[in-house]
């Protein structure tokens, strides 16, 4: 048990415990993770023995959390997001018993909401398959040996290509990438970092986190001519129109007006040794790029934004997509399509 009472534990099997444990570190509210095995009957396995598939352990990560900061349901969300949990047989590249997934509650109130939570999972229909993540009561942790502990962190680049060789982060990022985006921006909460990153390119990481700007006329959008909307890459609110896109020549998509000004945050930029107007969103906390005085009249305006902040709609996709309020503006071309 956590030695401070005013901290919680909680235990999750996800296959490889290296993933798992990258997957709960640093997250706020997250007071410590530990690699180890659980489940099975032979007291102090050594990794060798559990890999044998002999000692009826799972490969296991125990988290040390303060509830005052981070939820158990949270946790869960985490725990969802970082497996396949259809695989009876393992996970990714890990075969074998040691590698199946289960959620090992501590306490009533734990088994409540994980019951709960894999219902919702079912309920929600991301994965096409019937989920086969067993609910389990905890039993004894055993601490897997020192060279376990932090991989990613002691190994970081063999980490990164194990994650993704082993076929994780490709599942995770084609999975999660398309669910994130059915989410209200109206109800949005930003992400972990760690969230962030797998939900996103590395470009548009770079981008919407890190203040980046993505090459001149080599990217997706600068030279886009179709109706619709452009919206935030993380969180989904409206930003700008393709009635006021125009080119300016700039080699980056470039508006007249936002679409929601009130979705749109100005502040002074002193980097690089320039004073700019840095664009970003308020939702999402998205760097976007710079609004500059060089625009076409009346206004004079022109955001200059990065395509890697952007997600485009086009007109025929907005009802689907949510976003059916916008097609009054784009009257007047739908109506010349169906005639």
């Amino acid at each position: 048990m956590a030695k401070d009472r005013k901290l919680e534990e909680a235990t999750f099997a996800g296959g490889c415990f290296w993933c798992m444990e990258a997957a709960f570190l640093d997250i706020e509210g997250v007071i410590n993770v530990y690699s180890g095995y659980t489940g099975g009957w032979k007291e102090n396995p050594t990794y060798e023995e559990v890999c044998m598939g002999s000692t009826g352990h799972y490969e296991a990560v125990r988290v040390i959390f303060d509830p005052k900061k981070i939820s158990y349901d949270k946790l869960l969300e985490i725990f969802w997001m970082n497996i396949d949990p259809t695989d009876p047989d393992g996970q990714f590249a890990d075969r074998g018993p040691q590698y199946r997934t289960a959620i090992f509650y501590h306490n009533d109130d734990q088994k409540r909401k994980a019951m709960k939570s894999k219902e919702k999972m079912e309920k929600l229909g991301i994965f096409k398959k019937k989920i086969v993540t067993e609910i389990k009561k905890a039993k004894e942790f055993y601490r897997a040996e020192e060279y376990h502990q932090r991989y990613c962190k002691k190994h970081p680049i063999e980490y990164k290509n194990y994650s993704i060789s082993s076929g994780r982060l490709p599942f995770i990022i084609k999975t999660w990438k398309k669910e994130k985006r059915k989410e209200s921006w109206k109800n949005f909460k930003k992400p972990s970092e760690y969230e962030l990153r797998m939900i996103l390119t590395p470009i548009q990481f770079f981008v919407t986190q890190e203040n980046g700007t993505e090459p001149p006329f080599d990217n997706e959008y600068w030279n886009n001519k179709e109706d619709g909307i452009y919206v935030d890459i993380v969180s989904g609110e409206p930003l700008f129109s393709s009635i006021d896109k125009y080119d300016s020549g700039s080699g980056w998509p470039s508006f007249k007006k936002p679409l929601e000004p009130e979705n749109i945050i100005t502040k002074i930029d002193l980097s690089h040794g320039m004073k700019r107007v840095e664009v970003r969103s308020k939702y999402g906390d998205s760097h976007l790029g710079h609004l500059f005085h060089d625009g076409p009249p009346p206004m004079g305006l022109r955001y200059c934004i990065n395509s890697a902040a952007l997600r485009f709609i086009s007109v025929d996709d907005l009802e689907k997509e949510g976003y059916k309020e916008y097609l009054n503006i784009f009257k007047d071309k739908v109506n010349k399509r169906g005639k």
